[in-house]
C-alpha cells in the first residue's frame, strides 16, 4: 500500500472497533486463536483486519502457511492501539468517577493466600463494599509482590494486598496484620526428631525452599546460611515441597497451623529461627480520582477499626 499523499482523517467508533479486533488477534497470536476470544468467525475477523488495513492504507500483518506475524507498520500500530485504548479507558474511568453514582470497576491484586485469611476480612470487605457500590465491577487477581507493585504504579490495578518487603516512594501503605514465620519440615523429616539445640545446629545443612526474591533484612538474616536448593514463590507450592520430606522452608504460622494441627508438618529451631512478616494494603499516591478505590479504602479502614479497635499504621 502506498502512503503517498494519504491522510487518515477522523477516527470514529468503527475504526476503534477494528483496532480492538486487531489487538485481540495480535494478543492471541493469530486469527484462529482469536475466534473464541472475540466470539466471531475467522472470516469475519479477516474482513475486519482487511478493512482496517484499507482504512489505514497500511499492511499490518502477514498471514498464511508461514503463520501469523506483524509487519513493521503493524508493530507500530499495535503499540499505538494499546496507548489509544488505555487512554480511552482512563477517560471513561475519570468520567465515571466524576459522576455522583458509583460505577466503573475496582481492580484488586492479591498476594498468595491473602483472600481467605480471616485477618484480611476479605469477604466482609467485599460484602460492605458491594452494598454501597452495587454497580461497580470487581476484578481480582493473584500475583507476585513485585508484579502487584508494578501494576499499582502503572495504573493497571487500584489496590494491592502484599507482604512487606520494601518501601516504594510512589505507594501508600495500610497495615493489616503481622505473621510470625518459622521453619517447617515434614513430620518424618530427620530433623523433626532432634532436640531444639540439635535442630539449631543442623537446620542449615538440609535442602531448603525459598521465595526466590531479594528479601527484607529480617528474612535475609534467617536464610543467608541455609542450603537454598529450591525456589517456590507461592506458599502452596512451598508447602508441597516441605510435605515431600525433601525440603524444609519458612512459612507463616497462621498459614501452617492447619497442617501442624493435622500432624503433617512441624516447626523446628523455633527459639532462634523465626522472623516477622507484615501484610499491607497498597495503593498509588498520585493516582487519578477513583471513587471505587476511595470507597474500598474507606470500608477497609472501617473494618480494621472494628477488628483492632483502631486502624493500625504501616510499620514503616
Amino acid at each position: 500500500m502506498s502512503a503517498n499523499n494519504y491522510s487518515l482523517g477522523q477516527v470514529g467508533d468503527y475504526e476503534i472497533k477494528q483496532l480492538k479486533v486487531f489487538k485481540t488477534v495480535v494478543d492471541c497470536g493469530g486469527f484462529s486463536a482469536a475466534e473464541t476470544m472475540l466470539n466471531i468467525g475467522r472470516s469475519t475477523i479477516s474482513l475486519h483486519i482487511s478493512n482496517l488495513e484499507s482504512r489505514l492504507n497500511l499492511t499490518l500483518c502477514k498471514r498464511g502457511r508461514g503463520g501469523f506475524s506483524l509487519t513493521e507498520e503493524g508493530e507500530i500500530i499495535y503499540q499505538m492501539t494499546e496507548t489509544l485504548l488505555e487512554s480511552l479507558d482512563a477517560f471513561r474511568i475519570t468520567v465515571n468517577n466524576l459522576n455522583a453514582s458509583l460505577t466503573g470497576r475496582l481492580r484488586i491484586a492479591l498476594s498468595d493466600s491473602v483472600s481467605l485469611d480471616p485477618r484480611c476480612r476479605m469477604p466482609e470487605l467485599i460484602r460492605h463494599f458491594t452494598d454501597r457500590a452495587p454497580e461497580v465491577t470487581l476484578y481480582t487477581n493473584v500475583a507476585s509482590m513485585a508484579k502487584i507493585e508494578r501494576t499499582i504504579l502503572n495504573d493497571e490495578a487500584d489496590v494491592g494486598f502484599i507482604p512487606y518487603h520494601r518501601k516504594l516512594d510512589g505507594l501508600e501503605y495500610i497495615h493489616l496484620y503481622s505473621d510470625n514465620c518459622y521453619i517447617y519440615v515434614a513430620k518424618n523429616h530427620p530433623i523433626a526428631k532432634l532436640s531444639e539445640a540439635e535442630q539449631v545446629a543442623e537446620v542449615d545443612s538440609y535442602p531448603a525452599s525459598h521465595a526466590g526474591l531479594k528479601p527484607h533484612e529480617g528474612v535475609s538474616e534467617q536464610i543467608s546460611n541455609m542450603n537454598l536448593s529450591a525456589i517456590s514463590y507461592f506458599y502452596d507450592t512451598r508447602l508441597a515441597l516441605i510435605l515431600s520430606g525433601r525440603y524444609i522452608g519458612f512459612l507463616p504460622e497462621e498459614y501452617a497451623s492447619e497442617y501442624v494441627n493435622r500432624g503433617e508438618i512441624v516447626a523446628v529451631a523455633t527459639k532462634q529461627r523465626h522472623y516477622t512478616l507484615g501484610m499491607a494494603v497498597i495503593y498509588k499516591k498520585t493516582a487519578q480520582p477513583n471513587k471505587p478505590r476511595e470507597l474500598f479504602l474507606q470500608v477497609l479502614r472501617e473494618q480494621l477499626a472494628v477488628a483492632h479497635d483502631k486502624a493500625e499504621a504501616a510499620p514503616y
